[in-house]
């Protein structure tokens, strides 16, 4: 019933419209029109007054056509950067790439297409279905900013699934970490570098002491920690009196992500100590872990339907952040399912045609599941 011509059709024509993240008034507007003109109730959040970005989330409501749960389905509308001027390329053996100058932006816009499809698929076949929410969201790339912002009073959904991840499709995301962002200040003393270095306490070594006392990297198969941003110093006549460095920790357990900022924070205050130096550590959790076991309805319902579409309906655990997350936080059991793009955040970002198709047919497999459950 998916019709693969027309969805591969609109996901070239949903990758040419440039929506790089707090740019994305153009592809909010278009997608607006295309849910209005399917006949679907589309809100508008006020989010961007919050956010900064371009355009508010979208949620575009289907009536139902007969009695069953609500379920929500969700997808970014924003990309990466370099994302201005995308030019799909569908090759000889169905592989979609951009002409190399720019991501393809798969990520998210195969998922924006499977869904417009599953839409027109359900009304042209009569096909019955519950109530459904589409949430279109800003600002995921830049830091899932569009649905923390969301009003969640816009949501009635009782459960529901993002199209976000990476892997074959039939494959469904059941963990993922929360993120702490952690930054840290370093205060010592200037002096001459060469007339009275021994006056000065330099910031950059009391820092790389403090790093070398950290565990980074991975920590245990469910925690990772990460320095990516040191700044700070000048002439190399002084010796630095300041610098600032940015980090995270992940983990599917919160409790670990607490001990793992402890732990950096330790060895923060143990190196000024040692150094007579002054250090600051600010740390805030930007987005909720979650984690539904195999046995959960909002994991069978989709095993169920990838089993019947003869899909692999593997579980897996994902050590990255999608507005399943937030979505998760808000009481909504959220799964992510698995795409099919490759190489994402990189102009050598691809999808397979077939597997635009098998996410749309997967989705509406999804939903029929919904009617018989």
């Amino acid at each position: 019933m998916i019709q693969k011509e027309r969805v591969i059709d609109l996901f070239k024509e949903l990758v040419q419209i440039d929506s790089e993240t707090k740019h994305e008034r153009a592809i909010a507007d278009i997608l607006k029109q295309k849910f209005t003109s399917l006949g679907l109730e589309v809100i508008e959040d006020e989010s961007a007054a919050v956010t900064g970005h371009g355009a508010g989330n979208l949620i575009a409501n289907l009536k139902g056509t007969v009695k069953a749960e609500p379920i929500l389905f969700t997808c970014h509308m924003d990309t990466v950067t370099p994302g201005v001027g995308i030019k799909p390329i569908v090759g000889e053996d169905g592989w979609i790439t951009s002409d190399g100058t720019t991501i393809l932006g798969a990520d998210d816009k195969a998922g924006l297409a499977s869904l417009l499809e599953v839409i027109q698929t359900l009304q042209e076949n009569q096909l019955p279905h519950g109530d459904i929410q589409f949430v279109i969201t800003v600002g995921e790339e830049s830091g899932l900013f569009g649905a923390r912002s969301l009003d969640p009073k816009l949501l009635y959904a009782k459960y529901g699934y993002a199209l976000d991840s990476n892997g074959e499709v039939g494959s469904i995301c059941i963990a993922a970490p929360t993120q702490a962002k952690v930054e840290i200040e370093i205060f010592g003393k200037s002096a001459h570098a060469g007339v009275n270095p021994e006056e000065g306490i330099s910031a950059i070594q009391v820092a790389g002491k403090a790093i070398s006392r950290m565990n980074l990297g991975r920590i245990d198969a469910e925690t990772t920690a990460n320095i990516g941003k040191f700044e700070g110093g000048g002439a190399t006549n002084i010796v630095t009196d300041y610098v600032k460095l940015y980090a995270e920790a992940r983990s599917i357990v919160q409790a670990k992500v607490e001990k793992q900022i402890a732990e950096m924070k330790e060895a923060v205050e143990s190196a000024c100590t040692d150094y007579h130096a002054t250090g600051k550590v600010n740390s805030y959790i930007l987005y909720p872990s979650f984690q539904h076991s195999e046995d959960s309805p909002v994991v069978q319902l989709a095993q169920r339907a990838a089993k019947s579409l003869s899909l692999s309906g593997e579980t897996f655990i994902s050590g990255g952040g999608s507005d399943a997350n937030i979505f998760n936080g808000l009481g909504i059991p959220t799964a992510n399912l698995a795409v099919g793009y490759e190489n994402i955040h990189t102009t050598q970002e691809r999808i397979h045609a077939d597997d635009i198709v098998k996410g749309a047919e997967f989705v509406l497999e999804i939903i029929k599941w919904t009617v018989k459950a």
